[in-house]
């Protein structure tokens, strides 16, 4: 992680929890605030040290209690509350989204490292992880080759994935009240639903809280060597979204529909529920690749 994006991260947080009233910063204790942002004791003391000397709350003999209003300009930004790797896994995951990089394509590191604004190194880290799983290639004196992918390595891929998320959703459900992951969860419906009132001009905006939504479900069950496989089916089962253009509106708006069931569930606790609506989606996502991948054929 960058320097402090711990902290950052957590400062943004409980920035957000203080702005939608759901944490009253005079009454909360340091405990109860930690884990509710899911961090170290150090790390809070060290976002209420913060918060007061932006004057966001004020010291008084019976605790912190609130002071000036919140700005935006408050918020460190997303860049510095991320860390490289993930930084550099967004924006390629967005350059391949919006570049229309078909199999073929030569990918450059010095270009791609000045476009997401990172090292050259922090690229090249990121491109190496791939390369071993055949997806892309080093070239000699000419950068990297993507190779694109075949419909028999996306299908064994797949069949991984329903598999673990679907392990990995009922664990969510059985998360303690105070997880923070469930605060995480209901941002992530409240973004479903915005971007669903903005889909005409914001459909390709659904690729990023895809990936977003399975990626927190699967740390209900935090697994050392599904996280790194998860950097290639997130290629795979977002960058197909590119590939077929047709009815590409229609197919997410879709999508966030089956999302918001599928977040529904979760919250119920329902497991036959949770599994129907996990599989429901997981079977369209399967639909969608297919064609996708015979349609680049």
């Amino acid at each position: 992680m960058k320097p402090d994006s711990v902290f950052k991260k957590a400062f943004n947080r409980t920035l957000q929890l203080i702005e939608a009233g759901d944490v009253d910063i005079g009454a909360t204790s340091e405990n109860a605030l930690r884990a509710r942002i899911g961090v170290s004791r150090t790390t809070v003391r060290k976002v209420l040290s913060e918060l007061d000397a932006r004057g966001i709350t004020q010291a008084s003999g019976n605790g912190p209690r609130a002071g000036r209003p919140i700005l935006k300009s408050d918020y460190f930004p997303d860049l510095e509350t991320t860390s490289k790797r993930q930084h550099v896994e967004e924006q390629f995951m967005e350059w391949m989204l919006r570049g229309d990089t078909q199999p073929g394509s030569l990918i450059n590191e010095l270009q791609l490292a000045r476009q997401f604004g990172v090292a050259t190194n922090g690229v090249r880290e990121f491109l190496i992880r791939f390369s071993r799983f055949g997806l892309i290639e080093k070239k000699q004196n000419s950068g990297w080759l993507f190779k694109g992918f075949t419909e028999e390595f996306a299908l064994e891929l797949f069949e991984i994935r329903v598999m673990f998320e679907l392990r990995s959703a009922v664990l969510f459900a059985e998360l303690p009240d105070d997880s923070p992951l469930w605060t995480e969860l209901a941002e992530l419906k409240t973004a479903h639903q915005q971007l669903l009132l903005e889909i005409g001009r914001r459909f390709h905006d659904f690729s990023r809280l895809d990936n977003r939504l399975h990626r927190l479900i699967n740390r209900a069950a935090p697994n050392r060597f599904i996280d790194d496989f998860y950097d290639v089916i997130t290629l795979i089962f977002h960058y197909h979204y590119q590939w077929n253009k047709k009815d590409e509106l229609q197919r997410n708006e879709a999508a966030i529909g089956e999302h918001l069931a599928y977040i529904d569930a979760l919250f119920s606790g329902d497991t036959h529920e949770i599994e129907r609506t996990c599989l429901r989606h997981m079977t369209s996502a399967r639909t969608t690749l297919v064609r996708s991948l015979q349609g680049a054929a």
